[in-house]
């Protein structure tokens, strides 16, 4: 795995209906036991369930080692009748309180979730797009090359989404100023302005993190002459690339 490319995040959500005043899978299965209810979950990733159920101290405590019973059209496994699992063909949200009592399914916004009356107790799992390089073509010298080539290129892309590229003019007197607040990548460029009129004033040329930006405005308004600012589109960290 050579680089988290920071794109189609993707999240294993466990959700009930947001009216219960359950906080955790442990309250559930507490609650569940005192109750003789079975417990019942939809979802398309059946071993994922599995695994975070069985995981559970709680669940252990009630029931040891023996697996939730998992349905599905062509076969049916386990022992555990008070968990049970049901496998999902889709619309998978739609389907508690009447069908199931909770879910386990993606989600990237959270707006299906809300829409069916649902709400998160635990993300399970999360993924990204990811560059992902064979290992045997990264013993090859050539092959390794061009991918550290490609892998800057992306890597330029996903920084530059972070940063914005300002430019301001200041006085001497006010650099220190100016310097005192202002991130840069290593530090600003710093040169004297060119053409009669322009002695004692200095232009600044740096790269800064999108979210220090705001917070740097009443300092250089105080100070600078004017801001102009640009969305960079690469970003390249050579030196992060060995």
């Amino acid at each position: 795995m050579l680089l988290d490319l920071e794109v189609g995040k993707i999240n294993i959500v466990f959700c009930i209906p947001d009216n219960w005043n359950y906080n955790s899978l442990d309250d559930i299965l507490e609650d569940y036991s005192k109750i003789d209810k079975p417990f019942r979950i939809s979802t398309e990733y059946i071993n994922l369930t599995l695994k975070y159920v069985k995981s559970n101290q709680i669940y252990y405590n009630l029931y040891g080692k023996s697996e939730p019973m998992v349905i599905t059209p062509w076969k049916i496994w386990g022992t555990n009748e008070k968990v049970k699992i049901f496998l999902s063909f889709g619309a998978t949200e739609a389907k508690p309180p009447e069908e199931v009592d909770a879910i386990i399914d993606n989600e990237q916004t959270g707006s299906t979730i809300r829409e069916n009356n649902l709400k998160i107790l635990d993300v399970i799992d999360s993924s990204t797009a990811y560059l992902i390089g064979n290992k045997k073509s990264l013993q090859n010298q050539l092959k390794k090359e061009k991918i550290k080539d490609l892998q800057v290129l992306l890597k330029g892309v996903i920084d530059a989404r972070k940063k914005l590229h300002i430019f301001l003019n200041v006085r001497e007197e006010n650099l220190d100023n100016i310097l005192n607040v202002l991130p840069a990548l290593k530090k600003p460029t710093i040169s004297k302005l060119a053409g009669e009129g322009s002695e004692g004033w200095l232009a600044i040329n740096t790269v800064i993190k999108k979210e220090d930006f705001l917070g740097l405005i009443p300092v250089i308004r105080k100070y600078a002459q004017g801001l102009v600012v640009y969305e960079p589109r690469q970003v390249l960290p050579f030196e992060e690339i060995l």
